[in-house]
């Protein structure tokens, strides 16, 4: 990878591709999962931390055999073993089940593929169908290299059987090293069947060892993402140019234009259109609603009918409620805006409450912070905030009440009556202007 990250830390669709194969074990429904790591390890340990996983250290990179004994002794012999790989991140967790369910009567069983070009990799040997062994691309004849079938590496096995064979495995190879795929022989040896399944696409087995690798897998990940979106009835309008990088529950009749990106946990009503530009993390969006280009949201709630932007940002804590717009460069930070409120422009809105029907002038910003604290500013229902205002917090304005534009307001405003500081306007005659 050319980095000094370990290359299981490396992100696609905004989550390391460890955490996706540790995900992936989780939706099987494994109980007992390891992790075994060698380079870089005390950076997986650190961030992955939270994971519930035995950590087994492989000091040397003997083989894949020897990397799966640092942790097969601690596994128990009546389970069976699944072996996935921290650099293949979009095997499905279907094609996993199907794996595992097919060692009930079997004691091994294999994930192959078929591909157009298998250079590299170990081939599937049979015999009138029957899996007798994988060879290895290094150590296969020319005739074994035309072979289409290869070892994903994926395999299930009962737990007891796989210490029996791991203790048998030697390193008479081209490689010198300890090959998992000798298991295949052994097990065909003691005269079981090797049950092989296939998994629906390709790229679910790919391994990742560049960055271009890893660049071609997002990419067909957000394809398969975006046409899971579109088939739920919602426009995209290019499925090349959208990411999404945690998980997007959109209504019908919503519409994505291009290069939106979305984070964490977001949720979109029906009828809802985002437009280009857009990022949103960890938000929800009601129905019918307009985030017009370029708008960045994120941990926020907007309520139906709602009209957001361009150019506009809502940080964590907003809420937006029915009918209420925010425009462009108007940022609002741990605020509510009530029911038809509206802040159009150049506007910054922090620890606020504003109530329904208020119009918010031009540049006008609740001062909230007085260097150590923060403060409320609370303005109530039909107010009318002149633009070029500051309010400065903690202060509340009244009911139907008006604030003259360029005003400085430092304490509270009465209802149903202006309020205003400026200086008086005066004209100094024969006043010059500054040239260069």
């Amino acid at each position: 990878m050319k980095s000094s990250l370990p290359k299981v830390m490396h992100q696609l669709a905004g989550l390391p591709m460890l955490e996706r194969v540790y995900l992936r074990s989780q939706e099987v429904g494994a109980t007992d999962i390891h992790i075994v790591y060698g380079h870089g390890g005390e950076h997986l340990r650190e961030y992955c931390a939270a994971f519930d996983v035995n950590w087994a250290h492989q000091q040397e990179q003997l083989g894949t055999a020897h990397a799966v004994q640092q942790a097969s002794p601690d596994i128990n012999d009546n389970n069976i073993a699944l072996v996935l790989y921290g650099d293949v991140p979009l095997i499905k967790s279907e094609t996993l089940r199907t794996l595992v369910a097919s060692v009930k009567d079997n004691n091994i069983a294999l994930l192959t593929v078929n591909l157009e070009d298998p250079t590299g990799y170990g081939r599937i040997v049979r015999d009138n169908e029957k899996v007798v062994a994988i060879v290895e691309h290094k150590d296969a004849s020319e005739q074994q290299k035309e072979i289409d079938e290869v070892n994903t590496g994926i395999l299930a096995v009962r737990a007891g059987y796989l210490n029996e064979c791991l203790a048998k495995i030697d390193n008479n190879n081209s490689q010198g090293e300890y090959y998992l795929t000798d298991v295949i022989a052994m097990a065909v040896a003691d005269g079981n069947r090797v049950k092989t399944t296939q998994p629906q696409n390709t790229y679910e087995v790919e391994g990742v060892n560049d960055i271009n690798q890893l660049a071609t897998l997002e990419r067909i990940h957000q394809l398969e993402t975006a046409r899971a979106i579109m088939a739920d009835g919602v426009g995209i309008a290019d499925p090349a140019r959208i990411d999404v990088r945690g998980e997007l529950n959109i209504g019908s009749d919503s519409f994505i234009d291009i290069n939106c990106i979305f984070e964490g946990v977001v949720n979109i009503g029906k009828g809802v259109k985002i437009g280009a530009g857009c990022i949103i993390k960890n938000s929800s969006i009601a129905n019918d609603c307009i985030i017009k280009p370029y708008s960045v949201i994120e941990d926020a709630i907007i309520d139906n009918k709602v009209e957001v932007g361009p150019f506009a940002r809502l940080r964590p804590g907003t809420h937006l409620k029915e009918e209420s717009r925010v425009g462009n460069f108007v940022e609002i930070k741990k605020s509510e805006l009530g029911k038809g409120s509206k802040a159009s422009h150049l506007t910054y809105l922090g620890d606020a409450e504003v109530g329904s029907g208020v119009n918010i002038g031009a540049g006008t910003i609740t001062c909230n912070y007085d260097g150590a604290n923060k403060h409320k500013t609370i303005i109530k229902d039909g107010a009318f905030i002149g633009s070029t205002s500051q309010l400065v917090a903690p202060v509340v304005i009244g009911k139907n009440a008006t604030i003259g534009a360029g005003s400085t307001i430092t304490r509270d405003a009465e209802d149903d009556a202006l309020t205003l500081t400026r200086s008086a306007q005066k004209t100094v005659k024969g006043w010059q202007r500054p040239k260069k």
